[in-house]
């Protein structure tokens, strides 16, 4: 980061803090962590290493970089934002080995949990600054997969720098549109050799869709706002290629796609009955009749596997949730510990830093003079003393141990992350079987109720 073309060093860092600490993205301010600085006046804190580096040396201190950022991105729904902004804060400390002061924020308004790392260029003795190295980004993704594979979370697998743009990459990994599914649907269709047309568009009425035959050929779906016509699915598409493919005068050749996966979990059943009063047909209608039978199939066999009855499903989510709640609180206290260490190790440093100046600053009967000379280090210097008072901290602690006590709740927050992760993931499958049972139960209660009504008349 450098100083934009007339603004200041302060208006320069001022706008990048603010814009990273914004409570809007950062969970009302909770997902801020700081080391080295108070995250409240980290950019005066910045400013003032600059003018004491620029002092010491004597160079410029507009000149050259004021700060680093690094960006931190996470697949969507595979991470909490506070094990995200633990892994960012892990990334800061392993990377800049203590030497410089930086803040974390943990952005969650959008689907993807990301990290604003920054850092100040001056070292925290403001005798040097951080010098970009030859291959530093290798270095900074290297360590930052490290750690993710330390949290059990994924990473890009083979990374290589493309030529598009990072709005393209955004388009070109977003969800399928539902022109992309459709040709998908076809091309799975053709790959089944459908004996002619009226085969062909029946296996794509078995995959949820309706057939719509007028003017021009097209296809609805429940959750489509207006149907797709096939001549707007692009080249090798259009009714007349496909029924030359079925007729076996030319070959299909499918567009080419991205890579789409389903998670292989389970799904409680479809109510084909809201489906059809939504407008499905009866294509829709048998081909998630026989859906639901396989869905509730893995509803039976889980049960089996397992030995629960219904009964024992309900006890043990019941458990389950208990067990969720238990260990939720104990992270979020573990979390407001570990947030509370961090800003307690940042003032004590700067407490001791700044307390003679302060001291001087009383002696001068708090004049106005001394103030404008020495504002940054006052400013400090109270936000220290305030931070002690709002934590209820009478004596201070020592550094060293404050570091122990970070290790400790660190390693237990991990620990219990990982068990939440697997507790949730059974909790779900838990639930979606307990729906099911449920449906099957009630289907088998009105078919009961059915012969009833049937063998009375």
């Amino acid at each position: 980061m450098h100083v934009n073309k007339g603004k200041t060093i302060a208006q320069c860092l001022a706008d990048r803090t603010d814009y990273a600490k914004n409570p809007d993205k950062t969970n009302g301010g909770e997902l801020i962590s700081a080391y080295g600085c108070d995250h409240r006046t980290a950019d005066k804190e910045f400013l003032l290493a600059q003018r004491e580096y620029s002092l010491l040396t004597g160079r410029d201190e507009a000149d050259g970089v004021i700060a680093y950022q690094v960006r931190q991105s996470f697949k969507p729904g595979e991470v909490s934002p506070e094990e995200a902004h633990q892994i960012g804060y892990d990334f800061a400390s392993r990377f800049l080995k203590g030497k410089h002061a930086f803040i974390v924020c943990t952005h969650t308004d959008r689907k993807h949990i990301h990290n604003h790392i920054l850092w100040n260029s001056v070292t925290l003795d403001c005798s040097r600054k951080f010098r970009d190295f030859l291959g530093s980004g290798r270095a900074v993704a290297r360590l930052s997969d490290l750690i993710c594979t330390e949290h059990q979370l994924s990473v890009i697998q083979n990374p290589r720098r493309g030529n598009n743009r990072y709005s393209t990459w955004l388009v070109n990994n977003a969800k399928p549109s539902h022109r992309e599914t459709l040709r998908i649907v076809i091309d799975d269709a053709l790959a089944k050799k459908p004996h002619d047309f009226d085969a062909f568009l029946s296996l794509i009425s078995k995959a949820g869709y309706t057939v719509h035959r007028g003017k021009h050929l097209s296809f609805g779906r429940d959750g489509y706002k207006q149907r797709i016509r096939m001549d707007s699915l692009g080249e090798g598409y259009c009714e007349a290629e496909l029924r030359a493919v079925i007729a076996g005068q030319q070959s299909h050749k499918p567009k080419k796609r991205r890579k789409i996966t389903l998670e292989n979990r389970p799904q409680t059943v479809i109510d084909i009955q809201a489906k059809l009063a939504a407008g499905m047909g009866e294509g829709y209608r048998r081909w998630a009749t026989v859906e639901n039978l396989k869905r509730m199939a893995r509803t039976k066999l889980y049960m089996d596997e397992h030995g629960f009855s219904y009964e024992d499903m309900a006890v043990r989510k019941s458990a389950l949730a208990a067990k969720e709640t238990e260990l939720s609180e104990k992270i979020s206290q573990a979390q407001k510990r570990i947030a509370e260490i961090n800003v307690l190790k940042t003032h004590i440093v700067n407490y001791s830093k700044t307390r003679d100046v302060y001291v001087a600053y009383r002696r001068a009967g708090y004049s106005k003079k001394f103030l404008q000379e020495h504002e940054p280090d006052i400013i400090i210097h109270k936000a220290a003393k305030k931070a002690f008072d709002e934590l209820g901290v009478k004596k201070l602690p020592t550094v060293k141990s404050l570091q122990v006590e970070f290790a400790d709740l660190l390693s237990e927050k991990k620990s219990a992350y990982a068990e939440l992760k697997k507790l949730r993931e059974e909790l779900r499958e838990l639930t979606v079987h307990t729906a099911n049972y449920e449906e099957l139960r009630d289907l088998e209660q009105r078919e009961n109720d059915r012969q009833a009504e049937h063998d009375r008349t």
